[in-house]
């Protein structure tokens, strides 16, 4: 059987985290949202998005990149609420059988000001 390969990173909310103002949380989410979606156009991230759920949790968001693990830490390091120390990134190679899943062409919001529209 022929396997496609991919990486899940997993998006942490971090325990140490420092505090930010409500300015520099949502600054630093528009950022965030930036990389995502230029790692998106650049044809490394497929999908990503939040994981719902009470807000104490410490997995925050879910992305799936069809670079390997190594590249994948690479990218999601370079994330700047990750860089602020926010969140931190756990990768994990995912094999799936050739032809299960397909990623359609997509836009991601570069902002919450953009989504929200």
């Amino acid at each position: 059987m022929e396997f496609e390969r991919f990486t899940i990173a997993l998006l942490l909310l971090r325990t140490d985290a420092p505090a930010f103002t409500e300015m520099e949380e949502a600054e630093l989410q528009d950022a965030h949202m930036s990389h995502l979606s230029d790692l998106h156009d650049n044809g490394y991230l497929l999908a990503a998005g939040p994981v719902l759920g009470p807000p104490n949790r410490e997995l925050r968001g879910f992305s799936i990149l069809n670079v390997d693990a190594e590249r994948a830490q690479e990218l999601k390091q370079q994330d700047p609420a990750v860089r602020a120390g926010k969140y931190r990134i756990e990768v994990f190679p995912w094999l799936l059988p050739a032809g299960l899943i397909a990623f359609s062409a997509g836009h991601l919001p570069r902002s919450i000001a953009e989504a929200e529209d």
